[in-house]
């Protein structure tokens, strides 16, 4: 009895062991694309060291590299992940596209094979049933976005890793450098001396924005140098994982309002619930006929920024340009704006820069002007411009050498002055002290007071010409400035 029962207990689990095991089903793994996050640290600028300090630019970027192997995993913010989504998607769309179209050329291609009619067939039926296959499977692909890493593994660049660091790129090729290194961001910065201490600079491209989205600095000295790397990749260290990004929702009027967020396209008029990671932002809005508007904001982890913009509307004038008889071209800058007489209509309350270049090429003559605009539009203004023959080349290098030459000739002559007359005075003294009575010292000192009185009225002459000379040169080198005038009703 007991070796009956303990069998059919024996049986009673086993069987319910069967049924357990056949009820339970194993989840398919979940296969994610972008499983890597690759940052790329370039070479520090240390041009503005002297060369025995440039070694210290290798030193700062291992111990950078050391510091960034702390971090495992970063968080994608919503354009990030956006970004490598539709990367992702078209990519594989792409293959899918493809693949499909080249196995119905195949097919196309079966009625030139020359095979036997039952293999022909079993052929086109064989790539029909492909053909099937790869056109479900570019329905799954487009209708279906692929799903991306919002995690990824936080990785250095190979070269990074053996301790190559490139060059950084110049400025506008930042992107096409980020690709090249295959990289998902990369880090550069300078080092430049202050006061026998360094000044670190760091700042952090990303791929996904297209635009420096962190920068960080600080002053250390070189026994300080790895508490201070530490503080500063403690900082940069946040802004990598990613973990809390900053809610930005933005509202700007008028509504045609372009936003750049560090320069980069953020959106129009009202932007709602953007993602960016933690950092300090400089945030831009404009409009045509709008005073533009610049504020720096420091994002912080998780918090939920409201930035709101309501630009001022310019407000122009009418100011009327007159010139010669013959008329004349109006250059607003270096801006053709047209013939003389001429409105132009400006904002108000401005410094402007105009023009006036006459018809006659034979005789060229300009004018030049610098006003302010009026303070209301109540009124039109008026400016009239004097032109004139500009100088010819090379004139006010001649009155600035002939300033040169009479001023050193003044400072000749007034040294010259100056001992002439101290030898006469001391001769002088000698014979009124002495009573000499010796004839050819006397005509010595009356030959010495001779040349003292040349040397002055030399000096005088010298003064005279280096009045005329630097008058000249003034007048000669601000001949050709322009005038600056205001402007007048009528």
């Amino acid at each position: 009895m007991k070796s009956r029962a303990a069998l059919l207990i024996f049986i009673f689990l086993v069987f319910n062991t069967l049924l357990f095991a056949r009820g339970k089903k194993e989840e398919p793994e979940v296969k994610t694309q972008n499983d890597e996050w690759i940052l790329c640290v370039t070479n520090f600028d240390v041009s503005s060291l002297p060369k025995d300090k440039w070694s210290v630019s290798d030193v700062i970027s291992k111990q950078i590299v050391e510091r960034l192997n702390a971090i495992n995993y970063r968080t994608r913010v919503s354009r990030e992940y956006a970004l490598y989504e539709d990367y992702a998607w078209s990519n594989a769309r792409s293959t899918a596209a493809k693949a499909l179209s080249a196995k119905l050329d195949e097919r196309s291609m079966q009625i030139y094979s020359g095979e036997a009619k039952w293999k022909y067939k079993k052929n086109l039926a064989r790539i029909d049933a492909e053909i099937e296959k790869l056109r479900l499977a570019f329905e799954e692909i487009d209708s279906n976005a692929p799903l991306i890493n919002n995690e990824p593994v936080v990785k250095l660049t190979a070269g990074n890793i053996t301790s190559i660091f490139p060059e950084p790129p110049a400025e506008g090729s930042e992107y096409k450098f980020c690709r090249d290194q295959k990289a998902d961001a990369f880090l550069t910065g300078y080092v430049t001396d202050f006061h026998g201490r360094y000044y670190l600079s760091i700042k952090l491209y990303t791929f996904y924005t297209r635009s420096f989205v962190y920068e960080d600095s600080i002053i250390f000295s070189p026994d300080d140098m790895d508490n201070a790397l530490s503080e500063i990749t403690s900082r940069l260290l946040l802004t990598l994982s990613g973990n809390k990004p900053a809610v930005v929702t933005i509202a700007a009027e008028p509504k045609e309002t372009l936003v750049l967020i560090n320069r980069s396209f953020a959106g129009k008029g009202e932007i709602t619930e953007m993602e960016y990671p933690p950092g300090k932002y400089i945030v831009t809005a404009s409009a045509a006929d709008h005073e533009p508007l610049t504020e720096e904001i420091e994002f912080l982890p998780g918090e939920h920024i409201n930035i709101t913009f309501k630009l001022k509307p310019i407000e122009y004038g009418n100011v009327e340009i007159s010139g010669a008889n013959s008329g004349g071209s109006v250059y607003h800058g270096s801006l053709y704006a047209g013939e003389a007489p001429y409105t132009l209509r400006l904002p108000l309350g401005t410094m402007e820069y105009v023009e006036l270049i006459n018809n006659d090429e034979k005789d060229e003559k300009i004018g030049k002007i610098v006003f302010d605009t009026p303070d209301n539009d109540d009124s039109v203004r008026y400016l009239t411009l004097r032109i004139r023959e500009p100088l010819p080349q090379g004139r006010v290098d001649k009155a600035r050498r002939m300033f040169y030459w009479s001023w050193g000739a003044t400072w000749i002559a007034g040294i010259a002055t100056l001992i002439s007359y101290y030898s006469y005075v001391d001769s002088y003294n000698a014979i009124t002290y002495s009573g000499s009575n010796n004839q050819s010292f006397i005509e010595n000192n009356t030959r010495l007071y001779y040349i003292s009185m040349g040397a002055v009225i030399g000096l005088i002459t010298a003064v005279v010409f280096d009045a005329f000379f630097i008058s000249r040169y003034l007048y000669v080198s601000n001949r050709d400035s322009a005038t600056v005038a205001r402007t007048s009703r009528k």
